[in-house]
């Protein structure tokens, strides 16, 4: 039975006195949200914080709100209030379902938004549904703040751009254009509790409701160090009128783009067949999402 080594747990009340703590530890002591990562990571004893710092008593980390015709979402938000939120499932209704695949409702009653984004795991479940929509992460520090896109916080298995002492306070999803429709896809081998072996995300914007592509996203994950763009379906997507054909062309190309693995849940060749499967269906639910949709959701 693995144990949890001793640290100091501290419970500040505000942001200022949260940021001003862990600016003082420097670099000894982890935020701690739901914890389903990190309280695992600390029994492995792949991470040893001397404190754990828990916000749980800031107010506003998990507020959903409206930001400028989007969406703000605060970092402490659990996935399951995530993925039962009406506000969340109207307006970025990809949100919503790669919320509601992420563990059991167990975990996703523990699991935050940020604790997702942070722990930067190859596979985790959020991240690609936020990349292609565009979204936005703030950064607070002891002295200065930062707003930085999703896509380039990433920088390899279990590591970012966010430094010691710095914590994520919010996640901001820009609107959508008019005739936008998306999707998210796992595979795993149990419907729960279970890490994706592969994973696709897609978002289509339409000209208008029978016109052309004039933006794709295509976000892979599980099949690479971190989520990544099927840069060469993209591509092959925007200026095109969709169909089937094409939809079959860009996911033949995603398989390209991807770099998985092999490793006990799954080899790298049906990893890659499971990209192109996943990417088809994506498209074609993101497709019939957008000529759908006259007001921008996605």
């Amino acid at each position: 039975m693995l144990l949890l080594p001793k640290f100091d747990y501290e419970e500040p009340k505000s942001l200022p006195e949260a940021l001003a703590m862990l600016s003082e530890l420097k670099g000894n002591g982890k935020v701690i949200a739901g914890g389903t990562d990190l309280l695992v990571n600390m029994k492995k004893g792949t991470v040893k914080p001397a404190f754990l710092v828990s916000l749980r008593k800031v107010e506003g980390l998990r507020e959903i709100g409206g930001e400028n015709g989007g969406l703000a979402i605060g970092s402490h938000a659990t996935v399951s209030e995530i993925a039962d939120s009406d506000r969340v499932g109207s307006m970025f209704p990809v949100l919503a379902r790669s919320a509601s695949c992420l563990g059991s409702p167990l975990i996703r009653n523990r699991a935050t938004i940020g604790g997702n984004i942070v722990t930067a795991r190859p596979a985790a479940d959020l991240p690609p549904a936020l990349i292609v929509l565009g979204a936005y992460v703030e950064l607070k520090g002891k002295d200065a703040n930062r707003t930085i896109p999703l896509d380039g916080f990433f920088t390899g298995p279990g590591t970012s751009v966010i430094e010691s002492g710095e914590v994520l306070t919010r996640i901001i999803l820009p609107s959508a254009p008019p005739f936008t429709g998306g999707d998210y896809i796992k595979i795993g081998h149990r419907a729960a509790l279970e890490i994706a072996i592969a994973a696709a995300a897609s978002r289509l914007t339409l000209d208008k409701p029978d016109g052309v592509i004039v933006d794709a996203r295509v976000v892979l994950s599980a099949v690479a160090p971190t989520a990544i763009h099927a840069a060469s379906a993209e591509k092959a997507l925007i200026g095109q009128r969709p169909s089937e054909e094409l939809f079959a062309k860009a996911a033949a190309l995603a398989e390209g783009d991807c770099s998985p693995i092999t490793d006990m849940r799954g080899g790298a060749e049906y990893r890659r067949d499971m990209v192109n499967t996943l990417v088809k269906r994506t498209l074609l639910k993101a497709f019939n999402d957008a000529r759908d949709m006259k007001g921008g959701n996605a």
